[in-house]
C-alpha cells in the first residue's frame, strides 16, 4: 500500500473553482481499481493551500491513475489557477518526490 500526498498553493480567490473543476476526477478516481482512498482537503488557514491525500493499493494502480482522461482533464482545468505544487509518494521503505 502507498499513500500520495498532492500539496497545491492557487491563486486567490480561486478555492471554487479549483473544487468545481476536481470533483468529477475525485468522484471516477474513487471507481478505480486500486483506489482506496481519494480525498481533497482544503487549510483552513490558508484558503489558497489545498492537499489531496491519496490510498493505492500498488504503484502500479497509482501509474494507471497518471493516464486516466478524467485525471488529464482535472490538470488541465487546475492549470490556470496553481501556482505551485509538490507531490509525494510515500511506500513502506521510503518517499518519493515527483
Amino acid at each position: 500500500m502507498i499513500y500520495l500526498i498532492a500539496t497545491l498553493k492557487i491563486r486567490p480567490g480561486s478555492q471554487a473553482a479549483v473544487v468545481a473543476a476536481a470533483t468529477p476526477c475525485i468522484h471516477a478516481t474513487r471507481q478505480e481499481a486500486g483506489c482506496l482512498r481519494y480525498d481533497l482537503l482544503a487549510s483552513v488557514l490558508e484558503p489558497e493551500t489545498l492537499v489531496f491525500v491519496e490510498q493505492w493499493e500498488t504503484r502500479e494502480a497509482l501509474d494507471a491513475h497518471f493516464a486516466t482522461p478524467h485525471l488529464l482533464a482535472w490538470r488541465a482545468g487546475l492549470a490556470p489557477h496553481k501556482l505551485e505544487g509538490r507531490i509525494e509518494i510515500v511506500h513502506p521503505d521510503h518517499v518519493e518526490q515527483l
